[in-house]
């Protein structure tokens, strides 16, 4: 992962646009990103913690682009729909294990 990639990753337990802040290779476990939160339609800004240090197997999608600015990115289309349906999926995961947890409590 170059200096600049950006990629969707799980963050604290949320799905995130990332990029990377330095240069890593296959060997780093690690890697050292700025997060980003949705703004608006396909633009994102640097989160309240904008570094923050991932698992290598957080990473979910890298997309082929570069960007050189760090406070706001704007994705092209179709990286901002699959931004979207991994969101959704991971929101419907942990909506369906709060359900079951919630019903062998009760």
């Amino acid at each position: 992962m170059n200096h600049g990639t950006v990629a969707i990753a799980i963050v604290q337990r949320q799905v995130m646009i990332i990029q990377a802040a330095r240069s890593h290779n296959r060997r780093d476990h690690w890697l050292d990103v700025y997060t980003y939160t949705p703004f608006g339609e396909r633009l994102f800004l640097a989160s309240q913690v904008p570094q923050a240090r991932i698992a290598q197997s957080d990473l979910l999608v890298t997309f082929p682009f570069r960007t050189p600015t760090s406070d706001m990115i704007e994705l092209p289309a179709q990286a901002y729909q699959e931004y979207l349906e991994l969101s959704t999926k991971h929101q419907l995961k942990h909506e369906n294990m709060w359900r079951r947890w919630k019903a062998r409590l009760q």
